[in-house]
């Protein structure tokens, strides 16, 4: 159990309401495991963000995806999340029916074997993710490069979590404070939040991911907010260093370059996602499609109904969105937000009762 007092402080708040991000999605996933959401005021509201990068991946992307896949002589390798997000069209599972060649892997390194047995055929791993996943798709090229592999390219959608965050302070002034991700700070570090929590006044809190860890780092969101007081804590010590982890940043920067990226339900945001950097453009599988962010404009639309966009904002929570639990399911999904194990649709759909409404420290 978490120290005295802290889980009576937050079951007894009841000041002005407050509203937390849960920017993470396995920390949204977490919450609702735990049962936290029961153990707090309903003057506490918990919120989901822009945390789970197959949620914000364009159609744009899957699109590209599912054509490369199509494409004689081309296998697609992706993680499981992204075989059933849907695309402007198809999902990279519905392709599979019309002759795409879709590989599951669990580590890029599967692909790299596979390229090896198979040199005749082209392999193109799809690189989606945040500082998390970005040193493992940097370290990925580093040995397609020393090995001299010729028939392996990427096709990225690498997104930076500190830029959609100082787009969410911009766009809704109603969060008060933030749980910060564990996994992506490992990369980036406790320290990298310090300047977005002076310019914008807000508290950010590092959590690891048990149920205790969470309920500290709530306590101490509720201590920080409630004083006033616009700072970082690192929660995660264990994992979160305060600069992170410079060599696989600077594994990362060596590949890839920053530059504005589009989000899906939010269009683009200023360097916001990584890039290969021109002089390895030869292993880029995007097309001409990737050359500018803009081009992702025109695909900035979701399915008749579809709130995935507003739902990554915290703005709604899913039982708001006329087709959570109707038109899309698991089994049916009409938008990212209820494919990926990170998303916050198919989370409330696991584990939420159907009648759980916004209200409540359900929110």
């Amino acid at each position: 159990m978490p120290e005295p007092g802290v889980l009576e402080a937050l079951r007894g708040y009841g000041g002005p309401e407050l509203r937390f991000m849960e920017v993470c999605g396995t920390h949204t996933a977490a919450v609702f495991r735990h049962g936290i959401r029961s153990m707090i005021s309903p003057s506490l509201r918990l919120i989901s963000g822009p945390g789970c990068p197959v949620c914000v991946t364009p159609a744009a992307y899957i699109d590209r995806a599912v054509e490369l896949a199509l494409t004689p002589g081309v296998t697609l390798a992706t993680f499981g999340d992204m075989i059933k997000v849907p695309g402007s069209r198809v999902s990279l599972d519905e392709a599979k029916g019309e002759g795409a060649r879709v590989m599951l892997m669990y580590a890029p390194g599967e692909v790299l074997a596979q390229a090896r047995a198979h040199p005749e055929r082209q392999y193109v791993v799809a690189a989606v993710g945040f500082e998390t996943t970005a040193p493992v798709y940097a370290l990925t090229l580093e040995q397609i490069r020393r090995e001299g592999l010729r028939n392996v390219r990427l096709l990225t959608a690498l997104r930076r979590v500190i830029p959609v965050l100082r787009y969410v302070c911009d766009t809704d002034g109603g969060i008060h404070g933030f749980l910060a991700p564990g996994h992506v700070s490992t990369v980036i570090g406790a320290d990298a939040f310090r300047p977005l929590a002076r310019r914008y006044g807000r508290p950010f809190v590092v959590a690891g991911f048990g149920g205790e860890d969470i309920l500290r780092a709530l306590y101490a969101l509720l201590r920080l907010a409630r004083d006033g007081r616009a700072e970082v804590l690192n929660a995660y010590p264990a994992a979160v260093r305060p600069e992170g982890n410079p060599a696989a940043r600077g594994c990362v920067e060596k590949y890839f370059a920053s530059g504005a990226a589009a989000w899906r339900g939010m269009g683009e945001i200023p360097d916001s996602g990584y890039y290969l950097r021109e002089e390895y453009r030869e292993y880029d599988a995007g097309g001409p499609w990737w050359a500018g962010a803009g081009d992702f404009q025109a695909e900035d639309s979701e399915p008749a109904g579809c709130k995935c966009g507003e739902v990554i904002l915290g703005r709604i929570t899913p039982p708001e969105c006329p087709l959570f639990r109707g038109a899309c399911t698991p089994l049916r999904a009409r938008g990212p937000c209820m494919v990926s194990a990170e998303g916050t649709c198919g989370i409330w759909y696991r584990y939420a009762a159907p009648r759980t409404a916004a209200g409540g420290g359900a929110g």
